[in-house]
């Protein structure tokens, strides 16, 4: 076995499980500091027993690359494929077959843990036909947003690797923010070159539901929106504690959505599980159109879409309304409808 590709895919099953950032980067870094090295001169580093002396390499994954180049899969990578064979949710298996793609994930050009090439050479490995990089927007300074400069250089990142992916096409975007006024976090212009705008609110969580509501609005009737992210942005779980939902009038938003064809993302992180229940019933009886997105940050993440999927199906969401469902041709189709 490849020991870079073993360190890389240890790595994928411990983000997967939600291990701890330290454990995560551990073997992401010894990655990294392999990934350069030919072949035969990591097969003499071993052999002479200078793998644990490099920077980046620890015990544990000098192991794992001693036993890939003995020709084995590394004890503890079996161990791990072992402990996450099953879906993380027992629902949904159906609706989550048909899902075809993913158009929330960010890389670590803005707050994500991984370059882009590993994020999309994850999601072609997981049966992604479509995944889109939608990294931070300028104003999320603490998220590393994107200025319209780096955004730029990213589109040309992204369509040179787009050329060398083979059966994943891989989508330019943003994650915008969403000012106080509602409009949107980037230039108009550079907004029409983007595949995919995921709107977002950031900021002011706790404002006045009237306000809120004009803010949300004002942004999903902007053309360039395409997903009304998160919506609600509360925090029922995990590291960061736990974060109240913010007030607005969700009628009225969700009109708005349906209105402008923009798709209300069911948030797959388990720490989000955003919109809650009662709001995803409600859009859809409204007649919203949905997008089932990971909000991934690391490449083993993106196997949240199995928990998105499980909660879009309990709430009865015909899989027709759901535009990740859809094929890339139509997508395209639909992301072009107002610009």
């Amino acid at each position: 076995m490849d020991p870079v590709e073993a360190l890389r895919e240890t790595a994928f099953w411990l983000e997967r499980e939600r291990a701890s950032t330290y454990r995560v980067e551990a073997f992401r870094k010894a990655a990294a500091a392999l990934a350069d090295l030919p072949a035969d001169e990591i097969a003499e580093r071993a052999h002479t027993g200078a793998l644990g002396r490099m920077k980046g390499l620890g015990p544990r994954t000098t192991t794992v690359v001693e036993q890939a180049l003995d020709g084995k899969v590394p004890a503890y990578l079996v161990d791990l494929r072992e402990r996450n064979i099953e879906p993380l949710a027992s629902g949904g298996a159906e609706l989550r077959a048909l899902l075809r793609g993913d158009l929330h994930s960010h890389s670590d050009w803005s707050d994500g843990g991984s370059p882009i090439e590993e994020m999309a050479a994850a999601a072609a490995w997981r049966g992604r036909e479509y995944q889109a990089i939608t990294d931070h927007s300028p104003r999320l300074t603490i998220a590393n947003g994107l200025s319209r400069e780096r955004l730029e250089v990213q589109l040309e990142v992204i369509a040179d690797l787009d050329t060398r992916l083979d059966g994943l096409t891989l989508l330019t975007g943003i994650e915008v923010d969403i000012h106080l006024d509602g409009s949107l976090d980037q230039d108009d212009d550079l907004l029409d070159r983007l595949d995919v705008v995921v709107a977002s609110v950031h900021s002011k969580l706790a404002m006045d539901a009237p306000s809120m509501t004009r803010r949300m609005v004002a942004a999903v009737s902007n053309p360039h929106t395409d997903v009304l992210g998160h919506c609600t942005g509360r925090l029922v779980e995990g590291g960061r504690g736990q974060r109240r939902q913010s007030q607005f009038d969700a009628e009225e938003v969700f009109r708005a959505c349906a209105d402008h064809g923009v798709a209300v993302e069911i948030n797959s992180r388990p720490e989000r599980q955003d919109p809650p229940d009662e709001l995803i019933d409600l859009a859809n009886e409204l007649g919203c159109l949905f997008s089932i997105d990971t909000d991934a940050h690391a490449p083993g993440q993106l196997d949240f879409l199995d928990l998105g999927a499980a909660r879009a199906a309990e709430r009865g969401i015909d899989p027709d309304r759901i535009v990740t469902t859809w094929p890339l041709d139509r997508l395209r189709t639909w992301l072009v409808r107002s610009r």
